[in-house]
């Protein structure tokens, strides 16, 4: 036998005789166990899976779309924060708040816009503060519940959008 064929018939059968008896250990196992054993043994497999994303609990695309359109509307009423949307194309951004959005709450990443810093700067010089990024926030809030979002959902999101407070004001 050459060379070339011994080693790939070597490490089929070697393999083979590692795996197989460990299968056939686990299937004879499985004939053994009750059904309340395999029920919990799935359960616990189950449970093993990742949560949802965020974005899967609260609806995903449809649901941001709705948020972001709704979030808008009431910003853009409210005379206290109006002022630094003025003269935005609001068509383009809420397509980037939705993006922006979605990659935060674990959906697809599709966000290609500027950093936080970067992307408040301006505002920052026509005298975004505090109280402004509070009441960005309240609007968020309001625009979840609305939605029914449940409430430690919008805890979620209301903490991830204040992590970013620091930046949005470029501290």
């Amino acid at each position: 036998m050459h060379l070339e064929t011994f080693i790939p018939a070597f490490l089929f059968f070697a393999a083979l005789g590692l795996i197989l008896p460990v299968w056939l250990s686990n299937v004879s196992m499985a004939g053994r166990m009750s059904p309340e054993e395999l029920a919990k043994g799935a359960a616990e497999a189950e449970a093993a899976k990742a949560e949802p994303s965020v974005f899967e609990q609260i609806g995903g695309a449809a649901a941001v779309d709705a948020a972001v359109d709704i979030f808008y509307r009431r910003v853009l009423a409210d005379a206290y924060v109006n002022r630094f949307f003025e003269g935005v194309d609001m068509e383009k951004q809420a397509a980037k708040q939705k993006a922006f959005l979605t990659m935060v709450m674990g959906g697809p990443h599709n966000y290609t816009g500027k950093d936080m810093r970067e992307g408040h700067k301006h505002l920052i010089k026509m005298g975004l503060n505090d109280s402004h990024f509070d009441h960005i926030l309240m609007h968020l809030r309001a625009t979840l519940a609305e939605l029914k979002v449940p409430d430690h959902l919008i805890q979620t999101i209301i903490s991830v959008a204040e992590s970013t407070r620091d930046d949005v004001l470029n501290r």
